[in-house]
Order: structure tokens, then sequence, then C-alpha cells
């Protein structure tokens, strides 16, 4: 029952390899392929194929395990699967005769019978014999796999009877066939079935095959089967067929030719190889070993296969062949990337065609070798060739190896370079002469195409060489060429017509009816008409240029970084170091002066006979001045001692010098003398405190002649001392023995201590935080960017000079000088600005005189020359600065000699100081050449400063008049209203001079100073300047002048000065009131709720204290307590020796412009062109004679703005004088501009240059990089909001006032470096923190409030309803990208917050979105829809401001309250004071401008 349910194992079969088999005499030297049937059909596998199987052993391998003493091989067995899918086990026996190696006959064994009957046996035993494998398994057993014979015996199921069917070895075909038949015969006994294997078909002898078919067909049932142990063909079919034969139940076995059979199987090897060649491409490193790769590809199927079809030895070789292609290709790749390098290396090494022209091949090797770079460029191996060393295997050294250069390729390479050589040269002589063929051609307009011109240029010999492309090249070359002096001659052509653009206030909107005039003006000069072809090019300079001139700041200068304060704050901040550094070494060697080192120069023995003097009055050299002892070092030098190396050394540093002198002749000697060391110490820039060595001039006694020549000695010493700009030190009165006097001697020393004491205040290494306001005198030099000059020309007068130092920290652009004027040291303070930056300063700041800088090169310069000074204060003294090379350039160059006698010419008219400076000359680079200038404003300072007060005091006066409404932008850095709607200072970085540059004492800290009337500043209560209005750009409430009574005895005027104020009088009598300043005190009205101080300049005597009320909504009143000296001397001092000179005194200044015919008559030409005909001089003429009184002549002339001719100003009679028609005129103007505001316009992206200067991972970068969803809001942001909030969110002018950018840099610096730092550690001030918050948003690379949105919040913030249009506004909001609304909320609500504290910091909402909208919304002024709308946008911003609750936390809407103007006086005979701050009323919108003039002068509905 068992035996039934196992499974029925495969039918086994034993199949009988037999064949001619014998010694070598019976088969030849070599088998019929028994062993190799045997091998390939066991063992089917290319590797395991062995195509030599020996017969001849010896003794021992005869008798080991695997022969086991027989003469028969098991092979083994093999399973086989047949078609119809039945398995069975065949094992395969090879019968053979083993020979003896020694005596080569066959070995014994237990069967003695001859081959043929042991061959035919049936049945086979042998114990324990082992499969055998391959001769070299034969006394090796133990290493190759052991496996026996099954039970140690097998009974031959049928027999493969081989026949070789090659050409044999040493071996007749008959002789075989004979054998086999008589073995046939043998094997027929058994009753086996047989078949004949023909072998080696491979080798097949056609006949002999011919013959085995034959004696098979003579067979009964005999069958033959051709096959090939070699390539694989046929060996399964002869044991296959031999089974069907055994098992009858297989069918008929079918024979294939061997012809089909070889191509079947070629086939397979073919394929296999194919696929097998693809896995081997994939290799692409021609270092990869056989061993790696075949690890890796071991289990690909393919890789198998091949391995079984074809062997190890074969894919090794395949492989080997395509490494050795790998490595020629990138061998040949190498060569291709060195050839083609060769020619930029002789583009290199060999680029001169004159050098090589005539050289070969070796010659030029030789000259390469000898150049700098060759070992760059090339690399000499040791061995050679290049191709056969490591070096192709060094990818990164891209020289040349250079034995490569000894190819043919590469001499063909130079030949070709000389060639390229050759032929370049002529190709860019061609292309030269065809660029000066298009320079010829005086028709080719900038913007012209190529197309217009080809025609013109199509038989230049030039044209037809190069291609099309080159010529296509230089033509736009030459356009570009043109294209650019086109569009630099325009922008010159702007700046010298400067009188056309800079007429109105800065930040003004130039109308519509302003730029027809510009560009009527401008389409008469040809260099306007130059770029018709490029008409849009040019409107887009024209506009950008208005921009700038509206809109001026040195980041957008259209100069660059050649911008006048870019490179003066660069100069200064170098030679300023510098100054300190060395002014500090000297205070570090001057500390505790206990001994003086003196130098004493003289001629003709007077420096020794001091030196003896002073020693008779010291005791061992120790003197004793004031109290203390001082030990002193002299040093007397004579005219003949070799003194100026020995001037200065380490061992002896003197103190000062004194210079003594008793004649001309000793005088003059020590002014040459004096004048060298300077000039040798400047050259010579050792140590610049040697040229500013402190000397004194010493008058020695004379007792001849002391009569005769003392006055003389007397006046020229001081006019030397004057000059030198040291003391002199005068012979004192009386009769004395000596030549010197103990008197004399102590006043030199004290001099010479005073000036180190002096030094060692100036170089002081303690801070110190000095008030501009300790500056005398206010100087502001102008200069124009672009300039054909150093600025180091211009600056050299001050920074060569010993008394120059670094102005207060923070003004990067001004120097301090302390100069002897008069009798007196003065504290002057230069600050170098461009005119576009000094434009601001002209009329806000107070300035005691202006230095003028143009260049006699370029008429730009003295175009804006023009323009600037045509507007200055004729009260202010000006200095006019030509600067050339040389004098020689007056009377060699007419251009140059007009412009500097349009210069002097100006200066004449206007009673100016004109001089000239030459960079080839070292004398006008000296101080002295303001002294003069100086002096003359020393002398004109009070009246200065009183015209000042004076002009504030109208402009205060007369508010009601200025119905302009300008740009929210030019806003005063200082306000003082407790609850008005005025903006303070312009937010960064739109300030026309910059964040970092304070040009003079902020109102804040001006405001705490108040002149008397000796010119002198002392401390008051924080009251407001009277700027505030117009730097705010907000329309004051309408305040009336109370009418005075008028005072008799007023002083005769000028004659014509007399004939202008009755020609005022009779044209305007209404106005001639307000020319009148006079007040009593006694008439105010304590009663009104009116702000009405008396006038602090012209006070009665003996009123000293007065009180000022300013009030304000919550109807707290400040007081202000003004004291004034009852001195008479100091009223004659200012020009007002009695209450009757008030006439004169209070003579309102002109400008310049009504003083210059030069400077009028230019002015009038621009308005004469788009207006009128009249003549220069009736225009000039008649201005001078019909100004209105009640305007201020001095900021805005109709003359030069036609269009808005209602603005405050001079209503110029040379274009009417007729009131009613002004009157007119104005409504009418007003509503245009009104209306061109309410137009739409499209803007763009416009990013402003950054303020860092250096690199930065965090600032500058997008906003969404800075935050995370858990923290919506930048860690930046929220420090610098957390420490306002925390320390100064009651500070007043928050956001407004500036702070220290060196400070704002140092926290955005100490960010970057840890973003954990605490600011309160860092001490810095609140404002400091907030101009560094407001740069984060202002260099972030897309404003806070997308652009997108600009247009919907515009529309949406001119719908009338209120409601309706704070509904409209918080849609829009909603659209903010989320990061944007977050940050934007967070700001918003922190900006809410400061406002609410505005009672106590002045910032009100409309204060802080004026400093805040150019900010958050970046608008790019360039743009004229940007100059229309500013307004808008901050009136948008306000509102988010106000409104903070109701967009971001769904709160109510909050009612605003306007705070109303009030009523005008009543008292008639009270004047309203400048510094009294006034309550404005709240900013225009837009939407609400209506044409109402006439009722309501303001504009307010």
């Amino acid at each position: 029952m068992m035996a039934k349910n196992k499974e029925p194992r495969p039918p086994s079969y034993t199949i009988s390899v037999v064949g001619l088999s014998g010694t070598e005499k019976d088969k030849g030297n070599c088998g019929v392929g028994k062993s190799c049937l045997c091998n390939r059909f066991v063992r089917s596998k290319a590797d395991e194929y062995y195509p030599e199987h020996t017969s001849v052993l010896s003794t021992i391998d005869f008798g080991g395990r695997v022969v086991n003493n027989d003469h028969f091989l098991y092979w083994g067995d093999i399973t086989l699967n047949g078609e119809d899918g039945v398995e069975c086990k065949i094992h395969v026996i090879e019968q053979t005769e083993f020979i003896d190696d020694q005596t080569f006959l066959p070995h014994r064994s237990t069967n003695l019978q001859p081959y043929i009957k042991r061959a035919a046996a049936s049945k086979l035993q042998s114990a324990e014999k082992l499969m055998y494998i391959c001769t070299d398994q034969l006394g090796l057993e133990q290493d190759f796999e052991q496996k026996q014979m099954p039970e140690g015996k097998l009974n031959v199921d049928g027999f493969l009877l081989c026949i070789d069917v090659s050409q044999g070895c040493n071996r007749k075909f008959d002789d075989q066939l004979k054998f086999v038949n008589n073995l046939f015969v043998q094997l027929s006994k058994s009753k086996k079935p047989v078949i004949i294997a023909a072998t080696k078909c491979d080798e097949c002898v056609d006949h002999y095959l011919r013959e085995v078919q034959a004696f098979a067909s003579n067979k009964k049932n005999l069958l033959v089967v051709e096959t090939s142990a070699r390539f694989d063909v046929n060996i399964e079919t002869c044991f296959t067929a031999l089974v069907q034969m055994l098992d009858k139940t297989r069918g008929k076995p079918k024979i294939i030719p061997y012809l089909d059979a070889y191509k079947t199987q070629r086939q397979l090897v073919v394929t296999a190889t194919d696929k097998f060649e693809k896995l081997v491409q994939t290799v692409r490193d021609y270092h990869a070993t056989w061993k790696t790769v075949s690890n890796k590809l071991k289990n690909h199927p393919d890789y198998e296969e091949y391995i079984n079809l074809e062997g190890t030895r074969k894919a090794r070789n395949t492989f080997s062949k395509h490494i050795e292609q790998l490595k020629q290709e990138h061998i040949r790749k190498r060569r291709e990337e060195y050839i083609n390098t060769l020619p930029r290396v002789f583009n290199t090494l060999l680029p001169n065609l004159e050098e090589i022209e005539h050289l070969n091949w070796s010659e030029a090797l030789k000259l390469m070798e000898k150049r700098v770079d060759f070992q760059l460029c090339f690399v000499v191996l040791e061995k050679t060739p290049w191709d056969e060393t490591d070096h192709i295997d060094k990818i990164n050294d891209r020289r040349i190896p250079f034995d490569l250069l000894s190819t043919l390729e590469a001499e063909k390479v130079y030949q070709n370079h000389v060639q390229h050589l050759i032929s370049e040269k002529r190709r860019i002589e061609m292309k030269e002469k065809f660029k000066k063929t298009l320079e010829k051609i005086q028709f080719i307009s900038p913007g012209q195409p190529w197309e217009e011109v080809m025609c013109f240029v199509m038989e230049d010999e030039a044209f037809k060489y190069i291609t099309e492309a080159d010529s296509k090249e230089v033509y736009s070359r030459h356009q570009r060429e043109i294209v650019e002096k086109a569009k630099e001659e325009f922008q010159e052509m702007l700046f010298e017509h400067s009188e056309l653009f800079y007429d109105l206030d800065l930040n003004a909107t130039p109308s519509s009816d302003k730029m027809s005039e510009i560009h009527t003006v401008l389409s008469e000069e040809p260099r306007y008409k130059a770029l018709q072809k490029l008409a849009p090019d040019r409107e887009s300079l024209l506009l950008k240029h208005i921009g700038f001139v509206y809109h001026p700041t040195k980041e957008t200068c259209l100069s660059g970084q050649n911008c006048m304060d870019i490179k003066v704050e660069q100069l200064l901040a170098s030679s300023l170091l510098q100054l300190d550094h060395g002014r500090l070494r000297l205070y570090h060697d001057s500390t505790n002066i206990d001994k003086v080192n003196l130098f004493i120069l003289g001629k003709d023995g007077l420096a020794q006979e001091l030196a003896n003097e002073i020693r008779t009055q010291s005791t061992d050299d120790e003197y004793a001045l004031d109290g203390k002892i001082y030990e002193l070092d002299l040093r007397p030098f004579d005219a003949k001692s070799p003194y100026l190396g020995q001037l200065w050394t380490s061992a002896f540093k003197p103190h000062g010098c004194f210079c003594v002198f008793n004649s001309i002749e000793s005088l003059n000697f020590i002014g040459e003398l004096i004048g060298k060391i300077r000039t040798e110490a400047s050259q010579i820039r050792k140590d610049k405190y040697m040229a500013n060595l402190p000397f004194t001039l010493i008058l020695a006694h004379q007792r001849d002649s002391i009569s005769k020549n003392l006055p003389i000695l007397r006046h020229q010493g001081q006019q030397l001392a004057n000059k030198l700009q040291c003391p002199f030190v005068d012979v004192p009165a009386g009769t004395y023995p000596r030549k010197f006097n103990e008197t004399q001697i102590k006043q030199a020393l004290r001099g010479v201590l005073e000036s180190v004491k002096h030094n060692l205040d100036v170089v002081s290494p303690v801070p110190t935080n000095k008030d501009v306001s300790e500056a005398d005198l206010r100087i502001v030099m102008c200069a124009m960017c672009g300039d054909p000059f150093s600025v180091d020309l211009i600056l050299s007068p001050f920074l060569d000079s010993h008394s120059c130092s670094a102005a207060q920290a923070g003004q990067n652009n001004s120097l301090m000088l302390d100069k002897i004027i008069g009798e007196k040291r003065r504290r002057i303070q230069i600050t170098i600005l461009s005119y576009h930056s000094s434009i601001g300063v002209r009329k806000d700041e107070l300035v005691h005189g202006y230095i003028l800088v143009y260049s006699a090169k370029r008429k730009a310069s003295m175009g804006m020359l023009r323009a600037f000074l045509s507007e200055v204060q004729d009260t202010i003294p000006v200095q006019l600065v030509a600067v050339t090379d040389s004098q020689a350039d007056f009377f060699e160059n007419e251009a140059i000699k007009e412009l500097m006698t349009e210069g002097e010419h100006i200066a004449t008219e206007i009673t100016a100081k004109f001089t000239a400076l030459y960079s080839l000359s070292q004398y006008h680079r000296q101080t002295e050449v303001f002294t003069l200038f100086f002096s003359d404003v020393l002398e004109k300072k009070n009246m200065i400063e009183n015209s000042y007060l004076s002009d504030n005091t109208r402009e205060s006066t007369h508010q009601s008049e200025d119905v302009f409404l300008p740009s929210p932008r030019d806003c005063f850095p200082y306000n003082n209203y407790p609850d008005s709607d005025d903006d303070t200072e312009a937010p960064p970085p739109y300030s026309p001079i910059g964040d970092d540059v304070q040009l003079l004492p902020t109102p804040s800290d001006r405001s705490r100073y108040r002149l008397d009337l000796e010119g002198n500043e002392y401390p008051i209560h924080s009251t407001p300047n009277c700027h505030d209005h117009e730097r705010n750009h907000k329309v004051p409430p309408p305040i009336k002048p109370k009418p005075v009574v008028p005072k008799t005895n007023v002083k005769k005027l000028d004659p014509n000065l007399l004939k202008t104020i009755e020609a005022g009088i009779g044209k305007n009598p209404r106005k001639q009131t307000s020319r009148v300043p006079l007040a009593h005190p006694e008439d105010m009205d304590p009663s009104d709720n009116y702000a009405e101080p008396i006038d602090t300049i012209f006070k009665q005597k003996g009123c000293s204290d007065e009180i000022y009320v300013v009030p304000d909504d919550s109807q707290n009143r400040i007081k202000i307590r003004n004291s004034f000296v009852n001195n008479t001397q100091g009223d004659e001092e200012n020009g007002f020796s009695d209450r009757t000179s008030k006439s004169h005194g209070e003579r309102r200044p002109s400008k310049y412009k009504y003083k210059s015919k030069t400077l009028f008559s230019k002015a009038k030409s621009y308005y004469r062109r788009t207006h009128s005909d009249a003549s220069d001089d009736e225009a000039f003429t008649t201005s001078k004679t019909k100004r209105k009184g009640r305007h201020r002549g001095s900021e805005e002339d109709p003359l030069l703005s036609p269009v808005e001719t209602w603005k405050g100003g001079i209503d110029n009679p040379a274009i009417t004088s007729d009131q009613e028609l002004d009157d007119k005129k104005m409504k009418k103007k007003i509503h245009k501009v009104k209306e061109d505001k309410k137009q739409k316009k499209k803007t763009k992206n416009f990013n402003p240059p950054t303020r860092r200067n250096w690199e930065s991972n965090y600032f500058g970068m997008p906003l969404q990089d800075l935050v995370t969803a858990e923290k919506p809001i930048p860690l930046f942001v929220e420090k610098c909001v957390e420490f306002i909030e925390d320390t100064g969110l009651c500070t007043e002018g928050l956001y407004r006032v500036s702070g220290n950018k060196t400070d704002q840099d140092n926290i955005q610096k100490q960010f970057d470096q840890d973003h954990n730092i605490s600011l309160l550690s860092m001490e810095v001030t609140v404002n400091a923190v907030a101009g560094a918050l407001k740069a984060f948003f202002a260099d972030l690379p897309d404003p806070l409030i997308p652009y997108s949105l600009h247009p919907e919040l515009l529309e949406a913030a001119k719908i009338p309803d209120k409601t309706e249009r704070l509904h409209a506004l918080k849609e829009v909001v909603k659209k903010f990208h989320p990061v944007n609304y977050d940050v934007f909320r967070y700001i918003i609500t922190h900006l809410n917050r400061v406002s609410q504290q505005n009672k106590i910091n002045l910032m009100t909402a409309d204060n802080l979105s004026i400093c805040f909208w150019p900010t958050l919304m970046r608008p790019d002024f360039e743009k004229r829809e940007f100059l229309s709308t500013t307004k808008i946008h901050q009136s948008v911003v306000e509102t988010f401001i106000q409104q903070c609750q109701f967009f971001f936390y769904n709160g109510e809407i909050v009612e605003i309250t306007n705070t109303v103007a009030p009523p005008p006086p009543s008292n008639p005979g009270q004047l309203v004071d400048p510094m009294v701050p006034l309550q404005l009323p709240p900013p225009l919108q837009p939407q609400l401008i209506q044409p109402q003039l006439q009722t309501d002068p303001l504009g307010i509905i």
C-alpha cells in the first residue's frame, strides 16, 4: 500500500558512449570526440566544458577512484525534460581504453577483453567509482566534486556510437569505419538500441559524412545525428533520440540536420552576446576591473546566459576590449580638447602678429617657452608620449602636454592662428574704417534704423569686406555711442536750463502747464531735437530729471557715485579721521604740560637775543607764569641755520614758534620762512601738524627811529598775523631800555599755551556732544555733482588748515574751522553739499553765508549756480568760486573765459565775493582765500539772523494766503503741535539730503534757543520753529494780522528802496499794513483763544518779561517766558538805535535774482518764450519797483512758476499787477491743480537703493523667509517694537526725529550676528531703534503694502461716503498676502498705540502716516502718477492707523473730530509771533477739494 502512495520515480537510463579507442597507432594522435560529447551533454555550461581529455595516464591515475582500474568513465547523470514534459534521468558511461604513459600500451584491468567486446558489455560494475569531470581531476579528486557511480554498477540501456567525420589526425577514415563496423556487430548482439553520432561536424569532410550515412542506411533502424561538441550542436539531440528509442511512448525521434541546428545555436549565441555587450557598455570608467564588474553582473540573466553559452573567458575578453575602447575614447577626447584649446593658448602666449608673423613652428615653440604664462598653459612630462602616462587621468589638470605640440595637428593649429591674426587684423581695420565712415555721415541720428542707413554705405570698401553681422555690430556700437552722447548732452542741457526746473518747492508736483512750458523751451534746443527718434527715452530722461529735481536724494542723484554729497562724505570721513588720529597723538604727547618747547625764529641775531632775554627772566630755565612754573626749552634759529630738518624731531617737538622782527626786511624774512615751512611740510606730509605749528609774531623795541618806523611795522606785522592766523604781540606803550619787554614775553607765552589748550580741547579723546549752535558762523558750500574737478581741491583750503576739525557726530558733510576773525577766534561750521541737497536748506535753515562753487569748464555748473543763487535772500553774503586748471585757461579758452566773466559779473551785480581756484596752483588752496568772505559774514551776522526771524514772522502772519497743496513728504523735522495733524520729518530714504546728514541744528535743538538783540542764543522752553507749515506743506488756519498804529520818525531810506516801497504801496494800498510789525503788548486781549505773542525782535525797552500762550484742544496753556536784556548798545549793534528805526530794520529782504540783471533776465527769458514778449530790461526794472508787500518776497516767484502765480510770493508786474486778474488766475489754477491730482495713474515696482553697506542674510531678504507659522512676525520687528513700547512710547517726535545712523547700522549688524541680542544692553536711543525699524521695511525687496493693491486702495480712498470707504478699504486689506497681512496688522497696531500718546510725543496718526507711508508703499517718484497721488497714499495709511480696531479687530468705526482753527483776533493792534505753534486743520482729502476758493481760501470744507 505504501508503495502505491509513493510518487513514481522518473525513468533512469544508462547510455554508453563508444567509438574508436586504443593506442595512437589505432586511433591516431587524437580521439574521435567521445569525451567532448559526454562533457558537453552532462555539463553543458561553457566554463565546465573541457576540450582536451587525455587517455594516456599514469599507473597511479589509472588506479585512482575516478578511473578505478577500469577502461570506462562514469560522467555522472543528468535529468532531461522531454517535449511531452516527462522527465528522465540519464547516466552517461564512456567506454575508452587508457594507455600507460610509460609503456604506451593499454593498462591492465580486471576485464582483459579487447575494446570491441568490452565496449558492447551491457553490465558494468566498479565499486566506489567516482564521477569523472576533467583530466585535472585525476590525482586531485578531493578538489573536485566527488560523486560515486550509483551502487557501483550500472546496466547499459543503449549505445551512442561516435564516428569522427573530420579530417583525422594520422588516421584513415576507412580504418575507422572498419573498426566501427566490427564494433557495431558486437553492439547488435546486446539487443540494445544504437544511434550513430557523427562528431566534429564543424570540421566535417563531406564524403566522410556521406559514407557514414550510407553505412547507417545499410543497417536496420540506425539513425545518424550530426553533432559538434565545440559549438554545442545536436549534443542533446543524440541522447534524447536514443531515449525515445528506449521509451516507445515518447514518439519517433526528430533528427535536425547539422546546418539548421548550427544556425539555431549560433542565433542563441549572437543574441546572448548582444545583450551581454550592452551590459558591458554600461561601464563608462575605463579604470573598472573585471572582478568588480562581474560581481555586480553575476545575477543578471543576460550575463548568466552569455556565461553559460560562451564562458567567462570570452566574457572577460569582451569586457577588456570595451575597457580599451573607453580608454582610447578618453585619450581621443583629451587630444581633441587639447587641440581645441590651443587657439586660445596661442592667443594668450602669442597674441601679437608682428612678433610671430615670420616665425616658423620651432621658433614659435621656443618663444612660447619663454613666456611667463607658459607653465600655466603647458606641462612638460618626464615620460612621453603623454597618452601612455598617468597624465591622461589628471582630469583637473587642464594644461596641455608639451609633447603634443610635436604633432602635425598642433603645427596646423599654429598656422591657422597666424592666418587668423592676419585676417582679424584686416577685419578690425575694416571695421574701424567703416566706423569712421559712419562718423562722417552727418545725417545719422540717434535711434535711426540700420535699414535707413545701409543704402548709403553699400559701395563703401570696408562695408563690402566685413560681414553683415559685423556691419550691424559696428552700427549698433555707433548708435550706442551717439545715443549715449546725445543722452548725456540732453542731461547736460537740462542742467544748463536749471532755472526752468528749480522754481518750485521740493516735493511739488509739476502741472501740465509747467510740463508744456518745459517742452516749449527745450524744443528749441538742438540737443532736444537730437533725440526726436527716441522720444520715449527723451521723455523718460526728462521725467527722471524732474523727479530728481523735486525729490532729490544722494541715492537717486543722476551723477551716481559722482554725487558731490557722496564724494564729500568719503573725503571728510578719511581726511578728518586722519586729522583726529594725528591730533589724538598730539593730545597724548601734550597732556599735563609742564615743559614748553619753543622755536624762536629771527634775523640778524634777534632770535638769540630773545632767547637770552627769556633766560634772563627765568631761573634755571624755569619760567613763572600766572602762578605756575614751566620748564622752557628754547631753540633759536637764525637765517643761516638749517632749521627745516630739525624743526620737529622725536626728541624735540615744539609747542610754538616765536617770530621776532624789528624791520621790514626781518618781517619779510619771517613771512617767507613761515611759508616755506608750511609748504614743505604740506608737500612732505610727514606730520601734518608741522605745517600747523602755532606762530606768534613779536615786534622788537627800537631805540632809534621808533616814532618813524613803529606804526608801519605795527601795521604790517598785524597784517601778516591776520594772514597767518596767528597772534601779534605789539610793543607796549612807554619807553624801555631793552628790545624785549617782560609783558611781551608773557603775552606770547600765554598765546602759545592757549593754542595748546585749544588744540587739546579740539582733540580731547573724551566724547563730547557739543551743540552745533556753538558755531559762530554757519557757512554752506555748494558744488555741482559731476563737475570736472576733485572734491579735494575745493576742500583743501579747509582740510589743510591746522584749525580744521570734525563737526558734530552724525554730520558727515560738515567740518569746523577755528579762525581768528577780527580780534577774536571764531568757530565756523562749513557744510559742503551738492546744489540739489542745498535747495532744501536754502529756505528752511539759518545760514550765514554761501560759498557757491562752479566749474568754469561746464555751462551746466553755472546754470545750477544761477538757479540756486536766484532764490537766495540778498541779505546773505555769497562767495562765488570758479574752478579751472590754471590762469592760462582764461586766455586760451573762450568758453572758460565766458563762464568766468559771467561769474565775476554776477558777483559784481550782487556785491558778492568772487575768486578762482586753480587745480595747478598751491596758493589758492590756502584758507586765506575765504578770510575776507568770513569777515563779511561776521559783520552781517546780526542782520542775517534778524532777517531770518523777521521772515519767519511774516510767513507766520501771512500763512492764510498760501493755499498750495504740496506733497506731504517735505516736512520739517520738528513739531510741537499737541493735536495737530502736521507731520514733522520726511521718512528715509526720501530725505533730500539723507538720513545720515544733519546740516544745521535740528529745529528741536534750535527751538531751545532764541536770539537776543546781540545775536546770541539762549535757551527757552519748547517753542517750535515757524517753518513747520512750509516743510509740512499743510495749510495753516487763516490768521489775519491785527492793524497797528502807524509810527512816525521813520529813518530816511535808500532812494531806490523808498521808490520801490512807494510803488508797492501805491499799487497795493490794502496790503501795506502787513509791512508794519509794530505792536503794543498792552493791546493783547487775553480772552482771545488765539496765540498772539509780541514780536520777539522789536520790543519796547523796559518790556522784559512777556508770557507766550500756546493753546491746545484741552484748553491747557503752555507758558513760555522770554527774557530780553534792556541794552541800548545791543540795539545799536543790530541797527536799531531807536524804536523809530524799526521801519528800516524791518526792510524785507529780496532775492538775488532781483539784484542781478543777469539772473533776472535769464529767468525772465524762459517765461517770455512761453508767455510774453517783454524785454529783459523792462522786466528787471519793473520787478524791482512793483513787489507786493504782503507776500514774502523771497519764497516763491511767479515769474519762474507761471503755473502757480496764485501761490504766496512776489507778484511780478511783468506778468500782471491787476489784483482781480490775479484772483481769477489763482482760482483757475488751483482748480486745475486739484483736477490733475484726481487722475489715476498706473504704478510700477520701485525699489529704492539699500542704505546698508554690508552683506546681510537677514535684512533685505523677502518677508516670507523671515517668518514661520509659529512666529508670523519677524523677530527684529518684534524686538524693536517691544523696545520702543517699553522704553520710549512717549518720546517726543518718535519716528520723526532721525536717530544716529551709526547706531542704526550697529543695531542691524549686531542682530545679524546674534538674533538673541538685547537692545536694552546696547544702550541705544529710542530714535535709533525706530530708525532701524523703518530701515528694515525700507530694505524689503517688495513693499509691505503690495504694488498690485495700490490702485484698489486709491479707488477705495476716493469713495465720498466714509462708512462705505472704510469697508472698501477693509476688503482690499483682506487681499494682502497672509504674511504681509500679519506684519501689517502688527505694525499698524503699534503705530496706533504711538498715536494714542500724541499729547506727549506729538505724533498724531497724520504725522505717523507721513513718516511711514513711503516706507510701507515704496512709491516711485520718477512716475508722474505717483507725484499726483502722494497725498491720497498718505491719507490711506493715516486711516489705517486711526481705524486700526475696525480694520483688524472687528471694532467699531472711530469718529475722528477735526480741530477747528480759532477765530481771527479782535484786537487790531496785536500781531502774531511766528514762534507760537498754531492749531492746524486736518489734512485735505482729495475728494473734498471743491472750487470754493472764493469763500474758503484754504480749501477746507
